[in-house]
C-alpha cells in the first residue's frame, strides 16, 4: 500500500501540475490574445491617423494646384478680355478715322464748338483740335462772340474739338477720342466679356 499511495501522491502532484501547467498556458494565450488586440487597434488607430494625414496632405495639394490653375486661367481670360476689347476699340478707331473724312465730321465738329461756345459764353477760349483740323480754324472761331484762338493738340488722335476757358476754369471736351475712351467702361461691363 506505501507504493499505491505514492503513486497516488505522484499522481496527484502530476494532475496538480498539469492543472497548473493548462492554467498558464490558457492564461499566456489570453494574455497573447489582449496583447495581440492592443496591437491590432493600435495599428488601426495609427493606421488610420496616417491615412487622415496623407489624404489631408493630398487635398492640400490638390487644393493649392487647383487654386494655382484656377489663377492662371482668369489671368489668360483676363489677357484675352483685354485684347478682344483693344482690338474693337482699334477697329472703332479706325471707323472714326474714315468719318473724319466726310462733310458730316466736320459739320460736328462745327456744331462741338457752337456747343461749347455756348457754354463759355462771351468769354476768351483757346480751341485744341488734331494737327489736321487746323484748316477749319476760321469756321471754328466764327462760333464764338468772344475772342477764340485754335492750336493744334497731338494728344488728340482722331478727332473733334477741345476748348479750355481760362477764366472760368473750365475745359469742354468733345474730342472723338475722349468720346471713344468713354465708351470703354459702358462696353467692359455690359459685352458679357466677365473674367470669374
Amino acid at each position: 500500500m506505501p507504493k499505491n499511495k505514492t503513486d497516488n501522491f505522484l499522481k496527484a502532484i502530476k494532475k496538480y501540475a498539469k492543472a497548473q501547467k493548462n492554467a498558464m498556458q490558457g492564461e499566456v494565450r489570453q494574455l497573447k490574445t489582449e496583447r495581440l488586440n492592443e496591437a491590432e487597434k493600435t495599428a488601426k488607430r495609427d493606421s488610420e491617423a496616417l491615412i487622415k494625414k496623407k489624404l489631408f496632405e493630398t487635398r492640400s495639394r490638390q487644393t493649392a494646384a487647383l487654386a494655382t490653375k484656377t489663377r492662371e486661367g482668369q489671368k489668360r481670360l483676363f489677357i484675352e478680355r483685354a485684347g478682344m476689347v483693344e482690338e474693337i476699340f482699334g477697329l472703332a478707331a479706325e471707323r472714326l478715322e474714315e468719318y473724319r473724312k466726310t462733310d458730316e465730321y466736320t459739320a460736328g465738329v462745327l456744331k462741338s464748338a457752337a456747343e461749347i461756345a455756348e457754354l463759355f459764353g462771351g468769354s476768351d477760349c483757346v480751341l485744341y483740335v488734331n494737327e489736321r483740323d487746323l484748316g477749319m480754324a476760321d469756321e471754328l472761331k466764327a462760333q464764338f462772340s468772344g475772342s477764340a484762338q485754335v492750336k493744334a493738340d497731338k494728344t488728340i488722335k482722331i478727332g473733334g474739338v477741345r476748348g479750355f476757358c481760362e477764366s472760368m476754369g473750365i475745359i469742354a471736351d468733345e474730342t472723338l477720342d475722349s468720346k471713344l475712351e468713354a465708351q470703354r467702361g459702358w462696353f467692359i461691363e455690359n459685352a458679357s466679356l466677365s473674367v470669374l
